[in-house]
């Protein structure tokens, strides 16, 4: 931990930003245990490539983590990113080559099975390898783990003879949850075929503790089999492999979607079971696409992390999962500028906030107490609008207005405009472009935009954005009193083709009068609608 976050300890002590409430938690765990080291646990699913979901679990863990160092400086913290890629392969997935291949190794640990990339020993190893630099990427702090490399070890033989050990007891916390005929068959231990390499979901025959043994009937042969359930020959089912994992590792946090609240009371009782104590953590909500439903993997219908960052940068995207995770939130494409601005906002205020509020403030957590200046001339929204009116191609573009605006910018010194100048001329072009839809004024929203060209006309070229909001003002007062918004509202479907847009102050200041002047006579002469 840095030095700087030191500083930090006093006002962070009754922060109620949720990564302080969260370290808090952990604290009491420390006090209660007498130790003075914690480790942070995320888990990974290797059959698939890593997702948003994986970038939002280590993102929020690595918050929590952040915080408590600030709260107890001495403590020792470590994050584990574990890959369960001992799994077998249940299906093969619609997005990797060679599937013909995949079909004939289904069920084989994802370790055991041919890369279909052809880059890798093992699909498994594939997947873990784009998960580690995945998360280089973004410069997370973790230890990888593989469940492969656990397992067959010995690092996990300790905890799996206690679950040996209290084989009832576990059972007893599981059967009640299943069906009939899957109780008749259900055990934690799946074996590792001697022959075929496969997991096997078997019943048991017998068991001995005192051996460390488990048999049962080969499925196909028929044979018996007596197997050692450690080094590697067995593993078990996820709950148990869940708690079983807790146990070994010693695992202090960790956080889970709301889908896997069961599956969390259910992990935290074998926990306790087997002579272990849970972790502490809470469960976040879900994201849900652009029609407020669950996203799944398996039907493609969310945004990728790569989506994201083709057009926002990723501390946008780090914003997102910041805010309350708690609460169910729309994970789609129109979600993004509202981020880059938002996070701007947030960028903006931190300098002029005390100490207590800065801690409050998402970028605080986001960058380590050291949030970039995020004094930028214009907003992404702004940006974007004027990409709608020049049609622009090129960055060059818009730097042009930009430095009519603020001579003294330049893209050297506020790279990130720069690089939010490249995504709004992507993003625009992708999803706003599309959408564009001119329509006419009617008669009182013509009459209003003569009197705003008018007043612009009048203006001098040094009048601020605000001085020119003023103005805007004004006029939709005189000619929409009762509903103001009507007059903001007419003005972005009229004269950008698109339902909103920033303070209209600001786009003409950074547009131009002159320009703007233009731009309502060819709305008023019907050539943006083409009538």
């Amino acid at each position: 931990m840095t030095s700087d976050l030191k500083n930090w300890k006093t006002p962070a002590t009754d922060s109620k930003a949720w990564p302080f409430e969260e370290a808090r938690k952990i604290l009491k765990r420390l006090e209660a245990s007498g130790r003075n080291d914690v480790l942070f646990e995320t888990g990974y699913g290797p059959s698939g490539l890593p997702h948003i979901g994986t970038f939002g679990e280590v993102a929020r863990t690595s918050m929590v983590r952040q915080a408590l160092e600030t709260l107890a400086p001495d403590v020792k913290t470590r994050l584990i990113c574990f890959s369960d890629d001992m799994d077998g392969l249940r299906k093969v997935p619609d997005n990797v080559p060679n599937a013909e291949m995949l079909t004939t190794h289904l069920e084989k640990p994802l370790t055991r099975v041919p890369d279909p990339f052809e880059t890798h020993d093992s699909f498994g190893a594939h997947n873990n390898a784009r998960l580690q630099a995945f998360l280089d990427r973004f410069n997370f702090d973790y230890e990888f783990a593989s469940a492969t490399d656990y397992y067959t070890s010995g690092r996990m033989d300790e905890t799996l003879l206690k679950i040996l050990g209290n084989y009832d007891a576990v059972t007893g916390i599981i059967l009640p949850t299943l069906g009939e005929e899957r109780r008749k068959t259900y055990s934690p231990f799946l074996p590792i075929c001697p022959t075929s390499g496969k997991v096997l979901m078997v019943p048991l025959t017998a068991r001995d503790e005192a051996a460390g043994t488990i048999s049962y009937t080969h499925p196909v042969s028929g044979e018996d089999i007596t197997t050692a359930v450690t080094g590697g020959a067995c593993k078990l089912q996820w709950k148990a492999d869940w708690a079983m994992r807790w146990v070994a590792l010693g695992v202090d946090y960790e956080m889970a979607g709301k889908d896997l609240i069961e599956s969390v009371t259910l992990s935290s009782k074998i926990c306790r079971a087997i002579g272990g104590t849970p972790p502490e953590g809470f469960n976040y909500e879900l994201f849900l696409d652009e029609n407020g439903e669950k996203i799944s993997k398996s039907r493609g219908n969310g945004l990728t992390i790569e989506e994201w960052l083709t057009y926002a940068a990723p501390e946008s995207l780090s914003l997102y999962m910041f805010q309350s995770p708690r609460k169910a939130k729309r994970l789609h494409f129109d979600i993004i500028p509202k981020n880059v601005d938002d996070y701007l906002t947030f960028l903006n205020k931190f300098p002029t906030q005390t100490a207590e509020e800065q801690l409050m403030n998402p970028v605080w957590h986001i960058h380590a107490g050291q949030p970039p200046s995020g004094d930028l001339p214009v907003s992404f929204a702004l940006l974007l609008n004027l990409v709608s009116v020049s049609n622009a191609d090129d960055k060059n573009v818009l730097w042009g207005f930009i430095k009519n605006y603020a001579p003294e910018a330049t893209p050297d010194d506020l790279p990130m405009l720069d690089a939010m100048a490249d995504y709004a001329v992507t993003y625009y072009h992708d999803f706003v472009k599309p959408t564009k839809r001119y329509r006419a004024p009617d008669d009182t929203e013509k009459q209003a935009m003569i009197s705003l060209r008018d007043k612009l006309g009048e203006l001098s070229d040094d009048l601020d954005a605000e001085a020119i909001q003023t103005e805007v003002y004004a006029i939709g007062k005189t000619y929409f009193e009762d509903n103001l918004r009507d007059w903001f509202k007419a003005l972005y479907e009229v004269l950008l083709g698109q339902s909103q847009g920033p303070r209209f102050g600001s786009f003409i200041a950074v547009y131009g009068l002159e320009r703007t002047v233009e731009l309502i006579n060819l709305a008023l002469n019907g050539d943006l609608t083409g009538d």
